[in-house]
């Protein structure tokens, strides 16, 4: 099979989607979105299904508070008859040191300058929003009742599904070989179902994104990195916020259907794109939870997943076009963040490639500020 496309999208996730569907709106035809597996079978569906607006850096609290705005009238902005399962029941972050709290200030004063509603705490109003905290060995925390948890499977069908309303073609179970780049300009798209001719590419690929980019000679400074998630079974609502912690690492919600979501860091995770799981994450994981949220040691582990974190040297996303490929954007490195993005980086996508004028400024997230030294490291991340 042989094909023309005014724009290939490679990954069929949050982001690749969000682009399809807001480059489609705006008129764009002839768009084609690539995913090597079924839509959302990676780092979106494999995603701790949180989101939320508490971050470090000006950028990541900007693209996330406009998107939770999103998140909060999708099912109607997207015409979706099923619902997105937005449960806006506020992130808890938890500090265990002094110096973290002096951060957690910090970081509030940013936030509240942006319009983000958080707020410090003590550790007696913690424990009045999650009664079975344990506070011994914290120092205080930050809240802010807008975060939530968000189910990033129906997430993505709605921008599927309207996207597909609005003319594009997904091709899934489709993968990328190579792409072919001629006098520093994108020629064509080889895949398993065949060449796809087309001038522009968007290499929205999560945890693969750094193979994609070596098929044009680009080099990417990021890696993919395993981090490991379990559920639990379904118990009676107790509890409304994520729990998050940075120094702990940990995070923990409760689902809307009642099961219990958790997850930790490891730095010392493979790096090589495996997504298989360990019994050392099941007995780490165990240990921490039950510190610092004892009662959850009373419910039984009913399934365990991984999923690639595709990390910056700064945390933060890598957006825009490749100066030595002319037609090539990227929408990567979001660092374990991408679902909570997903609405921002669809119209920035589509805003630079149209050459709009922005919603949010985000030349300070080009690939070229690793070269310059031009970085900003954003602290708020398990």
């Amino acid at each position: 099979m042989t094909k023309k496309a005014n724009i290939v999208i490679i990954g069929g996730g949050i982001s690749g989607c969000s682009a399809a569907y807001n480059l489609a709106k705006k008129g764009v035809k002839g768009i084609v979105v690539l995913e090597k597996s079924y839509l959302s079978s990676g780092a979106t569906g494999r995603c701790g299904a949180g989101v939320r607006m508490q971050w470090g850096t000006e950028m990541n609290c900007k693209l996330a508070k406009q998107s939770i705005e999103f998140y909060e009238q999708a099912n109607e902005i997207l015409d979706y008859k099923r619902n997105v399962d937005f449960k806006q029941g506020g992130y808890l972050l938890i500090a265990s040191t002094d110096k973290e709290m002096e951060q957690f200030a910090k970081n509030v004063k940013l936030q509240n300058s942006l319009g983000i509603p958080s707020r410090l705490l003590t550790l007696r109003e913690a424990k009045e929003i999650v009664p079975h905290l344990n506070t011994e060995g914290l120092t205080g925390a930050a809240y802010c009742g807008k975060d939530g948890f968000l189910n990033p499977f129906k997430t993505t069908d709605a921008y599927y599904l309207a996207a597909k309303r609005l003319g594009v073609e997904f091709m899934t179970h489709t993968e990328v070989v190579d792409i072919v780049v001629k006098g520093n300009k994108i020629k064509k798209v080889v895949t398993t179902s065949g060449d796809i001719h087309t001038e522009t590419v968007i290499n929205a690929a999560g945890g693969y994104s750094k193979p994609i980019c070596d098929m044009v000679g680009v080099e990417l400074p990021v890696y993919s990195e395993r981090h490991q998630i379990l559920v639990t079974e379904p118990v009676e609502p107790m509890q409304d916020p994520m729990v998050m912690s940075f120094s702990l690492n940990l995070y923990c919600q409760q689902a809307p259907e009642g099961t219990f979501i958790m997850g930790r860091g490891d730095a010392s995770e493979p790096r090589d794109l495996r997504i298989t799981s360990s019994w050392q994450f099941l007995d780490e994981m165990a240990k921490t939870i039950t510190q610092v949220l004892p009662p959850l040691g009373n419910l039984r582990v009913i399934r365990q997943w991984s999923g690639l974190y595709n990390m910056t040297p700064d945390k933060q996303p890598i957006y825009g076009k490749v100066d030595e490929v002319d037609g090539f954007y990227l929408a990567v490195g979001f660092s374990g963040h991408g679902f909570m993005f997903g609405p921002l980086t669809g119209i920035i996508l589509s805003e630079m490639i149209l050459k709009e004028k922005p919603t949010i400024d985000v030349d300070m997230l080009g690939l070229d500020r690793f070269e310059k030294g031009n970085l900003i490291l954003e602290p708020s991340v398990v």
